[in-house]
């Protein structure tokens, strides 16, 4: 498919007898961001070594545009971006003068590019200021200014909002959906904080042990997660707990009950024969934080 920009096929990876990555595929398209999630120590930086051609695959393949990243390296790696742990930025230098630099590295990046990027990342202000001067949000984001020079199609992050506070992630998340909107990018995050990529990512892929559980949108995994809580907003909590004991109150007004959608008839039913008024029923939302504990049985590694 035309729009698919990144694509692993049955990736193995051994080191000696230890089988480290076990058949892991999925993919990405234009304007996607996904969230590459799992356990301590599941696989995920040995999966973006093997896709940023750092390591050798032992078997399968990755293709970016299309091209083979092992047969076709220059071709596949391109048109990709990629912050590892800490960007490598020359503190000493300027924000500006570090673009500049980088610049180098690629034909046909001029100052208009440059500027379009220090725009993108929101850091007209201070762009002539020496790093050393920046925040820890501000070098992220000249990381990533750096990462973005030459219009790569693919982007990959390795725990980006590392260190930052609260105002710091919401800025990092504002300008990683710009990315994917305006420059209809690709965009790969490895990280640890499954709040900040409940609220950035559309697509989510979780490995545990080496092997991948699921990869799909972020809607359909935490619909597929298997507790099913019914909210009930009541007049009095306290005659519901004598008709149904098994709820878990949420506060003197409302609770929630473990339940499938089938059963909701049997308690409405119960509720209004006791005289209870119910002013609202609603589906709990799940979080990413919840599916993933559902589906990986937490933060175990086997």
């Amino acid at each position: 498919m035309e729009d698919t920009v990144l694509k692993c096929n049955k990736l193995n990876k051994k080191f000696g007898k230890k089988h480290i990555l076990r058949d892991v595929s999925f993919e990405i398209r234009k304007g996607d961001i996904l969230g590459f999630i799992g356990p301590n120590g599941a696989g995920k930086t040995t999966t973006i070594k093997l896709v940023l051609g750092l390591q050798s695959i032992t078997s399968g393949n990755v293709l970016i545009n299309g091209f083979d990243i092992e047969k076709q390296f220059t071709k596949a790696i391109e048109k990709v971006g990629a912050i590892v742990e800490n960007p490598d930025l020359y503190m000493y230098l300027s924000g500006y003068e570090n673009l500049k630099l980088i610049s180098k590295l690629y034909k046909g990046i001029d100052k208009k590019r440059i500027d379009e990027v220090v725009k993108l990342v929101k850091l007209e202000n201070r762009i002539n200021d020496k790093v050393s001067k920046y925040s820890l949000g501000m070098r992220q984001r000249l990381g990533i200014a750096q990462a973005i020079l030459h219009r790569p199609s693919l982007l990959i992050l390795d725990e980006p909002t590392n260190g930052l506070d609260p105002e710091g992630i919401k800025e990092m998340r504002e300008l990683l959906v710009d990315l994917a909107k305006k420059e209809n990018m690709a965009i790969l995050i490895s990280s640890h904080n499954l709040a900040e990529l409940d609220n950035l990512c559309n697509k989510v892929c979780i490995i545990k042990n080496g092997e991948i559980i699921e990869a799909s949108d972020i809607s359909d995994i935490k619909r597929e997660a298997n507790t099913e809580y019914k909210i009930f907003e009541i007049g009095d909590i306290a005659k519901v707990k004598n008709i149904i004991p098994d709820i878990i109150e949420i506060n003197k007004h409302e609770f929630k009950l473990d339940i499938k959608r089938d059963d909701i008839p049997d308690v409405v039913k119960k509720l209004v024969e006791n005289n209870i008024s119910i002013y609202g029923i609603k589906e709990e939302e799940k979080s990413l934080e919840d599916a993933f504990f559902e589906k990986t049985g937490g933060n175990i590694i086997e």
